[in-house]
């Protein structure tokens, strides 16, 4: 445990020194930013205290966001030849993954702290006072950060693949992508109509409209810890390679 907690710490602090990192997450906020509040069809043009638009429009800013965010974990390492340092001390596969993996998804967190924000703005100046669905916004809140947990393991898994960060990141990019709306369209294609449903439940989107509605369905549980340990683990599998 102290071993994950040391490498967390590091990745964290390493995140928060990052010019690279601030512009990241300042691009995510200025773009959700200008869809919600200023380009056509926001939410002072619905004339609705909602923000079913912003939950609409995050998965895909988290589809570049996180992969930026992942994308020197490892391959930054594998690069300089420090994964070679980490190796020699006493740290497990897991601890290393899963010290990286709790700060991509503290980062996650603090890039939604901001949004917050939007929710206060539209409760102060929602007629009456606090005309607005609070809690259907906390179940869509809690689905969008499960979304961004299986995006932080997708984007772990692709930096662990090459030392170049660009690749990594178009690697992370491709899987979030296929994952949260390909599975969709593969569902739509006519000779798959038979399995349709199926094929849609194995990707993310399903699931995200089923939790961002505000219930909480074991299906959806079991799905999203599925899918950020199969990611993980093959995560290790990698790094049991580059071990030998």
């Amino acid at each position: 445990m102290k071993n994950m907690i040391t490498l967390f710490w590091k990745e964290t602090s390493l995140f928060f020194n990052s010019l690279i990192a601030y512009l990241t997450i300042i691009i995510f906020l200025v773009g959700m930013g200008l869809f919600f509040w200023v380009f056509q069809g926001n939410v002072l043009d619905s004339g609705e205290a909602q923000m079913d638009g912003l939950f609409a429009l995050a998965p895909w800013f988290f589809l570049f966001l996180i992969p930026a965010i992942t994308m020197r974990m490892f391959s930054e390492e594998f690069k300089t030849g420090t994964i070679e340092l980490i190796f020699t001390k006493p740290f497990t596969d897991w601890q290393i993954i899963l010290g990286k993996y709790f700060a991509a998804i503290v980062l996650v967190f603090f890039s939604l702290i901001p949004t917050s924000l939007y929710y206060s703005t539209l409760y102060f100046y929602a007629e009456p006072l606090g005309n607005i669905d609070t809690g259907a916004i906390l179940g869509s809140y809690l689905g969008l950060f499960a979304l961004g947990a299986i995006f932080a393991a997708i984007g772990i898994f692709a930096s662990a693949f090459t030392d170049n960060q660009i690749i990594a990141f178009i690697i992370g990019v491709f899987l979030c992508f296929t994952f949260y709306i390909g599975f969709d369209y593969l569902a739509e294609l006519p000779i798959f109509s038979a399995f349709s449903d199926i094929i849609a439940k194995i990707g993310i989107n399903d699931h995200y409209r089923s939790i961002s509605r505000g219930v909480v369905d074991t299906r959806d549980v079991i799905y999203y810890l599925s899918a950020i340990l199969f990611f993980l683990f093959n995560t290790s599998i990698i790094l049991e390679l580059k071990r030998k």
